[in-house]
């Protein structure tokens, strides 16, 4: 096969061979990009085509599925109880802002190179192949990490239904959480059957979740009082902040404190809840099955983003409504908590319901994210080409197999605490590298057909990164060293296995 890059003129000329055997080309091969007309060349080949079936409904639904999980029942409460007091969905909507900005870049990308892969693919149009490998692996972090760890809390919610059955099981001084494992292993057989039957089993999920937050919002109205909501903004207090490296990194840096309520507070508050919305990125990775991808994939990333918004604004309100702020003061407040003040009892059991649907397609959809990063990958020969194969059903069953059973063993055995911060740091650096990428390929390959395109450029992509800048440095020093630590492990990888395999490599030998 013939590979593309950035411009023909990079390209050896008849009968030379371009070589790397020099600092500077080593180096250039490095940063070396693969062309977005390759790109999407490489979809056609038999042994490793996608099926297109996607339209926007079932991405506006993918969308809607993995943003809206049990956060909206336990992080409203929380945020709000701890740090910001009724102005939550203040914080929900600064929140969106900053997220919808990446969503703008991520809309162009995927409208312009509507390939499996997500950032990974999008780097390697922008930045070169080194980058793209350090994107992949960042992704393959977070997304592994999130499916175990949002199975575990799926188990949670089935034991709370269960009541006296505990899906945790022990042996000796090992735990077993056969819940999450059962989850994983369901969606597994799932994806492997086809990405359209994933999209219907995620639309009857969805339908169950936003039919239970009807059902909170209808009855939480009933004890909304309008004085609840005063003063919406609390006066600021001291927080209690962590030391040492469990502190956040720009604390460590400066050396500042933090404080709960007040402005400071309500912007605390957004680096919290922004969190909330991780995961419409995930649409981007199914550009490759989606039918009119140009069209399809900005309105699907788009209007997801604008439907969730909505819906934790609206129960954010709803919940402060319902009781004093303070009264959520406890650690482990959700919204049942509010129900419980007003002696609705049966609320706990209704959201445990709809946690256990919202977290069933948040796992499904992330898994799906997981496996299209990792064929895209394998593809382009930084990871075993076979793995690329596609089954009969146009899916990538070996390599849903393989991150099915190493995430099974993850949920089932570890305990993760503070590590799922992992999660939103690799999910944030992703968007910086998203966001700064639509810069350079406006300015290198500006006659690419864009079935959209970024308002206000270069102002939203800036803004954009500045934003999730901002975020990352609120992570904490013990986070940002684990990170680290995960990419120095995926630089060793990429210099003893990616660049001897890398097909656009083996063209410049």
């Amino acid at each position: 096969m013939t590979l593309g890059i950035r411009g023909e003129q990079d390209r050896p000329a008849p009968g030379q061979r371009a070589t790397s055997s020099t600092p500077a080309g080593r180096w250039a091969a490095l940063i070396r990009t693969k062309s977005v007309e390759q790109s999407i060349r490489d979809t056609d080949e038999p042994d490793s085509k996608l099926r297109k079936d996607l339209t926007a409904w079932d991405l506006t639904i993918f969308g809607v599925a993995v943003v809206v999980g049990a956060g909206i029942f336990t992080l409203t409460a929380q945020t709000a109880g701890g740090v910001a007091g009724p102005s939550v969905s203040l914080a929900f909507v600064f929140a969106a802002i900053a997220c919808g900005l990446t969503a703008l870049c991520y809309a162009e990308f995927a409208s312009t190179v509507p390939v499996a892969g997500s950032a990974y693919t999008f780097s390697y149009a922008t930045f070169g192949e080194l980058a793209a490998w350090i994107i992949g692996w960042d992704l393959i972090l977070e997304f592994a990490l999130a499916v175990s760890v949002v199975a575990k809390g799926w188990s949670q919610y089935l034991g709370q239904v269960m009541g006296s059955h505990s899906p945790i099981a022990h042996f000796g001084s090992v735990s077993f959480d056969w819940g999450a494992v059962l989850l994983i292993a369901v969606l597994t057989v799932l994806l492997a059957i086809g990405t359209k039957v994933s999209s219907r089993v995620s639309a009857v999920a969805v339908a169950i979740k936003l039919a239970v937050i009807a059902v909170v919002v209808v009855v939480g109205l009933r004890y909304f009082k309008a004085s609840n909501l005063t003063p919406f903004i609390p006066p600021a207090k001291p927080g209690s902040a962590g030391s040492g490296i469990h502190q956040t990194l720009f604390s460590w840096l400066t050396g500042a404190g933090n404080s709960e309520f007040g402005w400071y507070g309500l912007l605390a508050a957004a680096s919290l809840v922004f969190f909330a919305f991780i995961g419409f990125d995930v649409v981007a990775t199914t550009a490759e099955e989606t039918k009119d991808p140009q069209r399809n994939v900005p309105r699907g990333i788009l209007g997801s983003l604008a439907i969730v918004t909505v819906l934790y604004v609206v129960v954010s309100l709803v919940l402060t409504g319902m009781v004093p702020y303070t009264d959520l003061a406890a650690k482990d407040a959700t919204l049942a908590t509010a129900f419980a003040v007003h002696g609705v009892t049966w609320a706990k059991n209704v959201i445990s319901i709809g946690a256990l649907a919202g977290l069933t397609t948040v796992v499904m959809v992330l898994f799906l994210g997981q496996t299209r990063v990792l064929y895209a990958m394998a593809r382009d020969g930084l990871l075993p080409r076979g793995l690329a194969r596609t089954g009969s059903k146009g899916t990538p069953v070996r390599i849903t197999v393989i991150v099915g059973v190493i995430c099974a063993v993850l949920a089932g055995f570890v305990q993760f605490g503070t590590l799922e911060e992992m999660v939103n740091i690799g999910t944030l650096f992703a968007f910086v590298l998203v966001s700064i990428g639509v810069l350079i390929l406006r300015r290198t390959r500006p006659e690419l057909p864009r079935g959209f395109r970024v308002p206000l450029v270069p102002v939203i992509p800036i803004l954009a990164v500045l934003a999730c800048i901002w975020l990352m440095l609120n992570l904490s020093v013990e986070t940002w060293l684990r990170f680290v630590i995960w990419m120095i492990v995926g630089f060793g990888l990429y210099f003893t296995y990616g660049v001897r395999h890398s097909l656009l490599r083996k063209v410049y030998r």
